[in-house]
């Protein structure tokens, strides 16, 4: 190598480079958890794991069929999916969210994450605009305006928003991490500030059926948005409703200008869920009894864990819906995480969702029925 080459920059990404996008992200907060996790898993009994929430129970059996039934699929699917798969999606909208709403409006996404972490870039946001998500919420929202240049902004009221500035707002309804449930009204008065102030609203929906003491209500339902979508996008996921994390089923659906904006954007990146996916999604969405059983079985958890917490002395708030129970000991959640490692069981702290959640941990009741039990047993002997 020549004296001259040696000298050159650094490649983008490299150390020493003048910046790195990474270098824009918060520090990734699981892996401040780990010494936890190790501690947990030193117990004698073994791990009893509530923190992150990913589904163990099997995928339904018509489902593996749909994806098996499509392997031979040699060819490359369409980023907007067949007709099939958008009349399925618009179908469950109208069925279950009571959204009236064609195939033209819906686009099927590679998980919800994905679409969240890159929305607001692919909509053309940067610098100067800002992305607008709860004061407690999911890191990725946060993740999303920085990826792109904007600034994520927390709100715990629309309301204290600037409007002249504020480009995307987000809204979560069941909430991860507090499961609580935004009333019709409250969703009213914030698809009236975006339409006021021409403001995307996104609303992520990924647990609305998995309400347990209020129900849940979507913001394309004709009483909150007077069944009209401009301007309003929800987000929801296959995981939790149907077990399939693994697939990286979802989709988006709302006005379908935006969404016509996103499918061609998505073209050219190449964003494709893959085709037995695209089968797969079909067949679960069809299908409600298959959601009824997992909400049967997370049920039972949910009660177990929740008198378990209570009685070694947390207190649960909010936590109506969703697969997360919000819980504190009123003292720094850090200390809770401590305490419950020690007994095997491992739970994420709540300032992982924000400043306000630092007194609080979300446990997740996605564990089998095996270790839910035996985290019973510990947390009440």
């Amino acid at each position: 190598m020549s004296i001259e080459n040696s000298k050159r920059a650094p490649l983008p990404g490299h150390p020493g480079a003048a910046r790195r996008v990474s270098d824009l992200l918060p520090v990734f907060p699981w892996d401040r958890l780990e010494p936890y996790k190790q501690t947990a898993l030193a117990h004698p009994g073994g791990l009893c794991d509530f923190s992150v929430g990913t589904p163990v129970d099997p995928v339904p059996e018509l489902i593996q069929k749909a994806l098996a039934a499509s392997t031979d699929t040699p060819g490359y699917p369409t980023v907007w999916g067949p007709l099939e798969l958008r009349e399925a999606i618009a179908g469950w909208l109208g069925r279950r969210l009571g959204a009236r709403i064609g195939p033209q409006a819906v686009l099927p996404t590679i998980g919800s994450k994905e679409l969240v972490a890159w929305l607001p870039g692919q909509l053309g946001l940067g610098p100067g605009d800002q992305v607008a998500y709860p004061r407690l919420a999911y890191p990725t929202y946060e993740v999303g305006a920085r990826l792109c240049g904007a600034e994520p902004v927390a709100y715990e009221s629309v309301d204290e928003l600037d409007p002249a500035r504020v480009r995307l707002l987000w809204l979560n309804s069941p909430s991860n991490p507090t499961g609580r449930v935004l009333p019709a009204a409250e969703l009213r008065h914030a698809v009236a500030w975006a339409r006021e102030h021409r403001v995307l609203l996104v609303s992520d929906e990924c647990y609305l059926e998995l309400g347990w003491e209020a129900e849940p209500v979507s913001v394309l339902h004709p009483e909150v948005c007077g069944d009209d979508h401009e301007g309003l996008l929800v987000v929801h996921s296959l995981s939790k409703r149907s077990n399939l994390a693994g697939y990286r089923a979802s989709f988006v659906a709302g006005d379908p200008v935006v969404v016509k904006e996103l499918l061609e954007i998505r073209k050219h990146g190449g964003m494709i869920v893959p085709a037995p996916v695209q089968a797969a999604t079909v067949a679960a969405l069809a299908d409600d009894a298959h959601v009824a059983e997992q909400r049967a079985r997370y049920a039972a958890r949910r009660s177990a864990l929740r008198a378990a917490l209570e009685a070694y002395g947390f207190r649960i708030e909010h936590s109506e819906a969703s697969l997360y129970l919000w819980a504190t000991q009123d003292r720094p959640c850090w200390e809770s995480v401590a305490e419950l490692a020690a007994l095997g069981i491992l739970v994420a702290p709540g300032d992982f969702y924000g400043p306000a959640g630092d007194r609080f941990v979300r446990v997740a009741f996605t564990a089998t029925d095996e270790r839910v039990a035996a985290a019973v047993e510990r947390l009440t002997a």
